[in-house]
């Protein structure tokens, strides 16, 4: 037989047959350009297996926020209401001399009270007040009474004070040598207004202490020196009359009309001469040496020459003291008494005019020691000037 010429299958040509040959990959173009993602489509996340993060969580957090924003608003509104609170209980003066005087009535409500003390300027908030009362529980054990009161306590003081309920007293310390102005600045400390106090110092008194004051003069000389105790519900007339009872029984008691009469002096002048007489010295066997001074002067026709007499009337006029001051109150140039008294008088000066001292100097000076020289004339009054009072007798 003729061999053929048909290929003899192979293992290769059977793998060949049964299995197709790998397609090769197409070609990569350089100029071709590779697919842009559209941007509208978000990339897939890849898959790890894990789940992604929910977006409602975002929302606990601004919750958060929000509240602890409104915590912190309220805090802060809390604590400023806290301050003004403690700073509308707080004293409304630090001055510690002044007083008020105030009286509430039987049946005045709390909140009346509230704006009675507001309106007196001893607290400073009716609501603070009212606050107050109602966290401690006083709002209606509130006392009626007349109370003296401070500005310079606080709040919660004053509170205790009215639920105690206890009537107050004050003392009132008028000085021997004090002028009427002072005495009237002390009285309107005690928390008397202006028109209570002035409307008692013009008011006319019909006593025997003003037997012999001129019609017209006013009070100086007249509220007598001491310290006095006085409810709280005291008027000023009150204050006024309690000096006037001490006045007139210090008279009767040291027989100074009679004494007076006998220097040819009226209870009147003889207070304004003891007027002098205390401003002038403040020691009482000195007083009375000096009143003879003065007396004698007066009987010679000589001016009184005395200085607390025209420095008196400077302060009244709201000027400059000068020897030369045109005033009637100038003893130096004008003879005589003065118009009234500079000054009240104390026990002891008023004693040294009805009583005085027996002397026949017509000059004196306090030295810078303190010690009171007296001469007979006016050289040897000069003398002592320049021995003694180099200091004090220089200022006039």
């Amino acid at each position: 037989m003729q061999p053929t010429n048909k290929p003899r299958p192979s293992l290769d040509g059977v793998r060949r047959a049964t299995t197709p040959p790998p397609t090769p990959p197409p070609p990569v173009a350089s100029n071709v350009p590779t697919p842009v993602q559209p941007l509208d489509v978000p990339p897939k996340p890849p898959q790890t297996g894990l789940k992604a993060p929910k977006k409602p969580r975002s929302k606990a957090k601004l919750l958060f926020a929000i509240f602890g924003g409104l915590l912190v608003a309220i805090l802060a509104v809390v604590a400023s209401a806290y301050v003004w609170y403690q700073q509308q209980l707080s004293p409304v003066s630090a001055d510690t001399t002044k007083h008020v005087r105030v009286t509430i009535k039987e049946g005045t409500s709390p909140s009346a009270i509230a704006k009675q003390l507001k309106d007196a300027g001893v607290i400073r908030s009716e609501l603070a007040f009212t606050i107050y009362t109602r966290l401690t529980g006083t709002r209606d054990t509130l006392k009626a009474g007349a109370y003296n009161l401070q500005p310079s306590v606080s709040t919660p003081t004053i509170v205790d004070h009215l639920v105690k309920g206890k009537q107050d007293t004050f003392r009132l310390t008028f000085l021997p040598g004090d002028t009427l102005a002072n005495n009237r600045k002390k009285i309107l400390e005690m928390g008397y207004s202006i028109a209570e106090v002035d409307a008692a110092l013009n008011k006319t008194y019909n006593r025997p202490l003003f037997a012999t004051k001129p019609t017209g003069t006013d009070l100086e000389g007249y509220i007598f020196g001491e310290t006095y105790e006085f409810d709280a519900s005291a008027t000023v007339e009150t204050i006024l009359n309690r000096t006037f009872d001490e006045y007139e029984a210090a008279i009767r008691e040291n027989d100074l009309v009679n004494g007076f009469k006998k220097q040819g002096l009226s209870l009147y002048q003889g207070i304004t001469l003891a007027s002098i007489v205390q401003r002038e010295i403040p020691n009482a066997e000195d007083q009375r040496q000096v009143a003879r001074v003065f007396l004698n002067r007066l009987a010679a026709g000589m001016t009184l020459g005395s200085d607390v007499t025209y420095q008196y009337a400077a302060k009244k006029m709201g000027v400059d003291p000068t020897p030369t001051l045109d005033s009637p109150y100038n003893t130096r140039i004008h003879p005589g008494l003065p118009p009234g008294p500079i000054a009240v008088p104390g026990v002891s000066a008023l004693k040294a005019v009805a009583n005085p001292g027996s002397n026949d100097y017509l000059f004196f000076l306090s030295g810078d020691d303190n010690v009171t020289y007296y001469a007979k004339t006016d050289a040897e009054h000069q003398q002592n000037i320049v021995q003694h009072c180099q200091k004090k007798c220089a200022i006039f």
